[in-house]
C-alpha cells in the first residue's frame, strides 16, 4: 500500500488505522490489569492534544462510531510500531464495531463505506492467514488440554551422574583413605502446584546412591558433595512445601518436611545456591553460609518481606522433630531455630546481609552446628575433640543453646562476574559443661557465561566451621588449626537440559589439623533437568 493512497482516504478511515495500532499494538503486551477501556471523549487520552495531526479523526471517530480505545493510564499511545498483521487485527476490529453501530450501512458516508471494502480486500490475505493462526492456536490449546498432566501441577526433574574419587586424608582418626572411584546417581522429580497463580506448593520425590560422599572413607565431613543425602536408592518424599502471598510485600513458606532457612531467605550466592541440587555448587560448604543449615530438616514457617526496593527483612522459625507428639519433641518442646536476617541492596548488583539465629538442641536428632559440613557438635572436628579428651561423646548429649551471627556480601561488577564473601560466628553453650565457639568463612567468585553462553565457573576458598575455643573444665588444649577449602568447577552448558560439570575440591588441613595429609576430591558431574 503506497504513502499516495493512503493520503487519498477520508479521515474517518484513516483514523481507523490509528486506532487499529493502538489496538493490535497493546493486545500482545498488555497485562491483566492493563486492558484497554473504551472512551468516550478525546480529552480522556492524556497524550493525544488538539495541535495533534489526527486530533480532529480521533475527535470524529469517537463521536461518530465510538471506535477508540485507551490505557488505563488515559493514554493513548498512537506513536507505536505494529506489524501487518496486528494492523490487520486491529482495523477487523474497528471495522465490526462500526457495522456494528451503524446497522447495516444505511447512515455511513458512500466514501467512506466504499473505503472500508477497499481496506477489506487490501489485508484480505493478512486476515485469513490470522485466522487461520488461531484456528491453529485453539487445535494445540485444545490438544494440550486434552493431553495434561494436570490444569494445576507442573513435572521438574534432576537427574546427576557423579563420578568422583578420593585421595589424601591419612593421619586422620586410626584409619587410612580406602576410597575407591565410584559412580553414583542423585535423582529428584518434584511437582509444583498453583492454584491461584501467586502460590505454589512443592512436593518433591528424591532418591539416589550417592549417600555421605566419602565421608567414611576419608574421616571427615569437610568436603561432603551438595547433593548427596540418600542412599541404597530409597524413594522418599524429602520436601513439602507450601509459598503464598500474604500481600504484595510479604510472601510466606510454610515446610511441613524437610525446612530451612535457605528455602525462604536470600544467601547471596547465586549460580551456586541450588537447595541441595546438582545444578549449583559442588560442596555444601561451597553452597552458602553454613550457618543456614541450623535446624534443617525440620517443620516450620518463613517470612519474606520487601520493605523497599533496597530493604528486605526475613524471618522464621524451624522445628526439628516438629512432628512427633513425644515429650522432648514438638515443635516447641524440642530442637528448634529461629532465624531473622536484613539485606540492604545500596545499587544494582550490590547488596549486605546480616543474619541472626537462635537455635535450641537437644541430644536427640541433633543439628547443632551445621549439618553435615564437618560440624555436628558430636563429630565437630574430632581431632580436637580427642585432644581435650575430657569432652567425651557421653558427655556431649548435654543439650546446646547456640546463637550464630552472619555477614554476608554480593556483588556483581558485570553479567560475566561476581563476588560473594560471607563470614559466621556461633557462640554456643553446653548446658551444664561450658562454651565453645565456631568460625566459617568464604570468598568466591563466580563467571557466568565463562567462554559460552550459558557455561558458568565457580572458584571458592574459605574456611569449613572449625572449633575455635572452648571453655569446659577439665578439658584439654586442641589442635587450632584452620581447616582450608578450596574448590574449582566448570559447568558446561550443552543444551538448556544437559550439563557436565567437572571439579575439584582441595581440603587443608582436614578436621582442623595440621598433622593431618591433604585430601583432594575429583569429580565429573552430569545433570539432567527437565
Amino acid at each position: 500500500m503506497k504513502l499516495k493512497s493512503l493520503l487519498a482516504w477520508p479521515t474517518a478511515i484513516l483514523t481507523a488505522f490509528l486506532v487499529s495500532a493502538n489496538v493490535a499494538n497493546a493486545a500482545p503486551s498488555a497485562t491483566k490489569d492493563q486492558h484497554l477501556a473504551q472512551v468516550t471523549s478525546v480529552s480522556q487520552l492524556s497524550d493525544v492534544q488538539p495541535t495533534d495531526w489526527a486530533f480532529q479523526a480521533l475527535q470524529s471517530l469517537v463521536e461518530r462510531y465510538g471506535c477508540i480505545a485507551g490505557y488505563p493510564d488515559g493514554t493513548y499511545r498512537g506513536n507505536t510500531f505494529l506489524t501487518r498483521y496486528e494492523f490487520a487485527a486491529g482495523l477487523n476490529a474497528c471495522l465490526d464495531q462500526i457495522v456494528a453501530l451503524i446497522g447495516g450501512g444505511d447512515v455511513i458516508d458512500p466514501a467512506d463505506l466504499a473505503a472500508i471494502r477497499r481496506l477489506q480486500e487490501e489485508f484480505a490475505a493478512e486476515l485469513a492467514a490470522l485466522r487461520g493462526r488461531v484456528d491453529n492456536l485453539e487445535a494445540r490449546v485444545s490438544e494440550l488440554e486434552a493431553n495434561q498432566f494436570s490444569t494445576t501441577t507442573k513435572l521438574q526433574g534432576e537427574v546427576a551422574f557423579v563420578l568422583a574419587d578420593a585421595w589424601g586424608g591419612d593421619g586422620i582418626s586410626d584409619d587410612s583413605n580406602d576410597a575407591q572411584t565410584v559412580f553414583t546417581e542423585k535423582i529428584r522429580l518434584q511437582f509444583v502446584s498453583s492454584f491461584s497463580g501467586r502460590d505454589r506448593l512443592i512436593t518433591r520425590l528424591t532418591t539416589g546412591s550417592i549417600g555421605n560422599s566419602f565421608a567414611d572413607e576419608i574421616n571427615t565431613n569437610e568436603g561432603r558433595f551438595a547433593f548427596d543425602g540418600p542412599g541404597n536408592n530409597n524413594v522418599t518424599i524429602d520436601r513439602l512445601h507450601y509459598i503464598f502471598p500474604i500481600t504484595d510485600d510479604l510472601q510466606a513458606t510454610v515446610m511441613a518436611s524437610l525446612g530451612g532457612h535457605h528455602f525462604y531467605a536470600d544467601t547471596f550466592n547465586a549460580g551456586l545456591e541450588a537447595g541441595g541440587g546438582a545444578t549449583g555448587a559442588l560442596t555444601r560448604f561451597g553452597e552458602r553460609n553454613p550457618i543456614y543449615r541450623s535446624g534443617l530438616g525440620g517443620q516450620g514457617l518463613g517470612l519474606r518481606y520487601q520493605f523497599t526496593d533496597f530493604l528486605e527483612l526475613s524471618a522464621g522459625y524451624l522445628a526439628r522433630g516438629g512432628n512427633i507428639p513425644e515429650e522432648g519433641s514438638g515443635l516447641f518442646n524440642g530442637n528448634y531455630s529461629a532465624m531473622g536476617q536484613l539485606v540492604v541492596e545500596p545499587t544494582d548488583g550490590l547488596k549486605f546481609g546480616l543474619t541472626y539465629i537462635h537455635a535450641y538442641d537437644v541430644s536427640q536428632g541433633r543439628r547443632f552446628g551445621f549439618g553435615g559440613t564437618g560440624t555436628n557438635l558430636g563429630i565437630l572436628s574430632p581431632s580436637a575433640l580427642d585432644s581435650a579428651s575430657a569432652l567425651s561423646q557421653a558427655r556431649l548429649t548435654t543439650p546446646v543453646v547456640s546463637n550464630s551471627y552472619g555477614i554476608q556480601m554480593s556483588w556483581e561488577l558485570s553479567p560475566k562476574f561476581r563476588i560473594g564473601a560471607w563470614g559466621g560466628f556461633t557462640d554456643a553453650t553446653l548446658v551444664g559443661l561450658g562454651d565453645a565457639e565456631i568460625w566459617n568463612y568464604a570468598l568466591t567468585l563466580t563467571f557466568p557465561d565463562l567462554l559460552l553462553p550459558g557455561n558458568f565457573g565457580a572458584i571458592i576458598v574459605g574456611a569449613e566451621p572449625y572449633l575455635g575455643g572452648l571453655d569446659v573444665p577439665d578439658t584439654t588444649d586442641f589442635d587450632n588449626d584452620v581447616p582450608w577449602h578450596v574448590e574449582g568447577s566448570y559447568k558446561v552448558q550443552l543444551s538448556d537440559n544437559i550439563s557436565i560439570t567437572p571439579g575439584i575440591i582441595w581440603l587443608v588441613n582436614p578436621n582442623q589439623d595440621s598433622d593431618n595429609d591433604s585430601i583432594v576430591i575429583g569429580t565429573i558431574r552430569t545433570t539432567f533437568t527437565f
